[in-house]
C-alpha cells in the first residue's frame, strides 16, 4: 500500500477499481483494513487516519482541522474530484468537515453510526484522551460497539485485533479531536445527497442522534440496521448494498 507524504505526517492508503471515486473513512481506533470485506463498485480509496494503521503517528491531541485537511490533501494528491465519502464515526465527522470545507471534492455523503457532535461521558471521555495503552480500553469499546449478543463474534473479534494494532497515542489523538468537534450549525447548511445509517444495537451513536443528524440536512436519507457500531465488521454484505444502492441512485 502506498505511503503519500503531506506537510506534516505521512499517510498509508489503499486504492482500488476505477470508475467514479468513493473515499472511505475508517472508525476511531481501527485502520482502513475495517473495510476489507465492503465490496464496492467504483475508485475506491481508502486511507488510515494519522496515529492509525499505517500511517504516521504525530504527537496528540488532535484537532479535528487537521484530520479533515489529512483527507483533502490526500484527495487532492490523487486528483480526486466529486466523491461520494462514506465514513463511520469519527470517519463520518471528517466527512462532514469536509463537505462544508471543499464541495469540490465531495458530492455525496454516506454518514454511518456517526452524528453532527458524538457525546461520551466525562469519565470514559477522559480516558480516551489520555490513553497510554490500548488494552485497557478494548472490552469496554467492545461493549459498547457491539450488542451482547455480538460480543464474541468474528466481527467483534476482528475489531479486537485492529485495536490492539493501533499506536494509543493515535488513538488518544483523535478522541480528543471528537471530544472537541460539534458540526450542528455547519452539517446543518449541506444540501448534497446523504444516506445516513445508524445502527440498533450501537451503544456508542444510538440511533436518535443519528436521525437527528440526517434531519439537519436537506433531503437526507436515513436507514437502520440491525448492527453496533461497525456495520463495516457486522454485515459489509448488507452496508456495501446499502451504499451501492445510494451510489446507483445518485447516478455515481
Amino acid at each position: 500500500m502506498p505511503l503519500l507524504p503531506l506537510r506534516d505526517i505521512a499517510l498509508n492508503y489503499a486504492e482500488s477499481g476505477h470508475g467514479a471515486p468513493v473515499v472511505l473513512l475508517h472508525p476511531e481506533g481501527l485502520s482502513l483494513q475495517a473495510w476489507d470485506a465492503v465490496q464496492l463498485p467504483g475508485r475506491i480509496i481508502r486511507p488510515d487516519m494519522r496515529g492509525h494503521g499505517l500511517s504516521a503517528c504525530s504527537p496528540p491531541p488532535y484537532a479535528m482541522g487537521a484530520l479533515i485537511r489529512d483527507a483533502e490533501a490526500l484527495m487532492d494528491a490523487l486528483s480526486v474530484r466529486d466523491a461520494v465519502v462514506v465514513g463511520i464515526g469519527i470517519g463520518g465527522l471528517i466527512a462532514q468537515g469536509l463537505a462544508v470545507k471543499r464541495l469540490d471534492l465531495v458530492r455525496g455523503l454516506v454518514l454511518a453510526n456517526t452524528a453532527a457532535r458524538i457525546p461520551a461521558p466525562a469519565a470514559w471521555q477522559a480516558a480516551q484522551e489520555s490513553a497510554t495503552a490500548m488494552d485497557p480500553l478494548v472490552e469496554p469499546l467492545i461493549d459498547r460497539w457491539f450488542p451482547r449478543p455480538a460480543r464474541e463474534s468474528d466481527a467483534a473479534n476482528a475489531a479486537r485485533t485492529l485495536l490492539r494494532r493501533t499506536d494509543p497515542s493515535g488513538y488518544a489523538g483523535v478522541m480528543a479531536a471528537m471530544a472537541g468537534t460539534d458540526f450542528y450549525t455547519t452539517t446543518a447548511t449541506l444540501t448534497l445527497p446523504t444516506l445516513v445509517i445508524a445502527g440498533t444495537g450501537d451503544g456508542a451513536v444510538p440511533p436518535d442522534l443519528a436521525r437527528e443528524t440526517a434531519d439537519l440536512i436537506l433531503g437526507a436519507e436515513f436507514r437502520l440496521m440491525r448492527a453496533g457500531h461497525l456495520p463495516c465488521l457486522e454485515q459489509p454484505g448488507a452496508l456495501a448494498a446499502l451504499i451501492g444502492d445510494f451510489l446507483s441512485r445518485i447516478g455515481h
